[in-house]
């Protein structure tokens, strides 16, 4: 299933989608594509609508278009589809090849992609470095033989990066960009399915290679005249072969191919020209050999890495769709036994009377226990009116020190004086800085001495139940499965609100 562009428009990690959305227990249902943009930060809602009251939509609405999830918009009297490819259509068109499946959605700041690094900084710096060098220290022939030997890099790693999994919106507006027939599945069918695979790598890697080659040994010409111009000769067995498998075994034209192939012919075509009266050493031959061995040795490596990279996403979403199963979690949560509480109301925060009661047992110094309760803030957050949340701290009077002591107390005055939301961000503060004083300043800057007999009753109540290591959550009563990792509760918090039988 195809939707770069829609993911593209609401500026998602592509990698992280797919993975999230392949091991969705109901991939590929509505229901796994709706839950796998909620889990990115996009908030929807999804509906079965009938065509007549599409006219209500908002502007922007995903659809399925074509048994293909689309982002559709609302232009005027047509509508612009994005999915596969881009496309305009009226509103006839639109109800005739759609479902009944509508998708109101609202970005948010955490739908925003999330790659920490990217590497196209450096490599337009070294590229503009490259060109620099060539146009002011060689002569215009050579400086435009490595403009194109860059050229042939760039595209070439477009393909590289695209071949697992990565958008490319430059190969995508080659292959895909015109009203014909041709889209980038013409493309997709030349690059992807290439069958050669000489250790691994494929015709279009070796484009990588050799362009990767050339490009270097273009800041040495004219020494490197000979050798370059051996190697442009050579590329023609490359472009008979390349038009060879588009035309009679494939029996459609790549355009990005045929791009390639022109910067190639660019470059016979200069060498043949203007690479005259050359001269052969040993030395720049063994160097050539040697820079080949390392590119090639280089581009096996990471394709061989991205290649195990993307065999283990496949493999661990698999495992993940099932383990994400709420039926299976469910059945895991209810083997343990219920415990019940006297007292819920200690430290309790979030709607009180919710059906969905999570409480997390813990300790201020127990160093595991901040990730914990990050989740539990992060919970509230997103479901104010729809959990509610107990912080079960143990404090026993006999083993606590003086500092403990009158952290508690600090605490507890500010859940009896002030909003719900200061003592949130009392509990957020401690466990950012374990700071007593800070602590103390936010209960008012003077020591506190209030009744702790209530922590010291829930404490025994941990201790009578068994709940003494910590962190610990307990869903309705249920400790949570050991099976599962706390983080896992993301996946399951929306079918536990909204089950009326737990």
């Amino acid at each position: 299933m195809i939707f770069d562009k829609l993911i593209n428009y609401l500026k998602l990690d592509k990698q992280e989608f797919i993975f999230q959305f392949n091991s969705h227990p109901n991939y590929p249902s509505a229901l796994a594509f709706s839950d796998t943009l909620n889990f990115m930060g996009v908030k929807n809602d999804a509906y079965e609508l009938d065509k007549e009251y599409w006219d209500e939509l908002p502007e922007e609405f995903i659809a399925i278009v074509e048994n293909s999830f689309s982002l559709v918009k609302k232009s005027g009297n047509s509508y612009s589809v994005y999915s596969e490819k881009s496309k305009t259509i009226d509103k006839d068109e639109l109800y005739k090849n759609s479902t009944d499946f509508v998708l109101l959605f609202e970005k948010t700041v955490a739908a925003e992609n999330k790659l920490t690094f990217n590497f196209k900084p450096i490599l337009y710096f070294i590229f503009a470095t490259v060109l620099i060098y060539s146009f002011l220290s060689q002569t215009i022939y050579e400086a435009l033989f490595n403009l194109l030997s860059l050229a042939g890099v760039y595209i070439s790693l477009e393909i590289f990066n695209q071949k697992f999994g990565n958008t490319s919106a430059v190969i995508g507006s080659i292959c895909g960009g015109a009203s014909t027939v041709q889209t980038a599945n013409s493309c997709d069918k030349i690059i992807k399915q290439d069958k050669t695979s000489i250790l691994g790598l494929k015709f279009s890697d070796f484009s990588l290679i050799y362009f990767s080659g050339l490009a270097v040994l273009g800041l040495f010409l004219p020494a490197s005249a000979y050798i370059v111009k051996g190697f442009t000769f050579v590329s023609v067995l490359a472009i008979a072969y390349s038009l060879y498998i588009q035309a009679f075994v494939e029996k459609t034209f790549c355009r990005v191919c045929l791009l390639i192939i022109s910067v190639l012919v660019g470059q016979l075509v200069i060498s043949s020209i203007f690479f005259q009266n050359l001269s052969f050493g040993i030395g720049a031959l063994l160097l050539t050999v040697i820079l080949w061995v390392l590119i090639f040795s280089a581009v096996l490596y990471f394709n061989n890495l991205l290649e195990q990279k993307e065999n283990l996403q496949k493999s661990n979403a698999k495992n993940l769709r099932f383990k994400r199963n709420y039926d299976l979690f469910k059945s895991q949560l209810l083997e343990n036994e219920k415990v019940t509480f006297q007292d819920t109301q200690t430290f309790s925060v979030g709607q009180k009377d919710s059906k969905l009661r999570i409480s997390i047992i813990s300790n201020p110094y127990c160093g595991f226990c901040k990730d914990g309760h990050k989740i539990m803030e992060s919970l509230l957050k997103k479901y104010p009116n729809d959990i509610s949340v107990q912080m079960r701290f143990n404090y026993t009077p006999e083993r606590a020190n003086e500092k403990y002591t009158q952290l508690i107390s600090d605490l507890t005055y500010i859940y009896h004086n002030k909003p719900e939301k200061e003592f949130l961000h009392a509990v957020e503060e401690w466990f950012e800085s374990k700071d007593e004083n800070k602590i103390n300043l936010l209960s008012g800057g003077v020591p506190t001495s209030e009744n702790l007999n209530p922590l010291i009753a829930m404490s025994a109540e941990n201790n009578n139940a068994g709940l003494n290591f910590t962190p610990i959550f307990l869903i309705n009563g249920y400790q949570f499965p050991d099976k599962y990792d706390r983080e896992d509760i993301w996946f399951f918090i929306d079918e536990l609100i909204e089950d009326e039988d737990f």
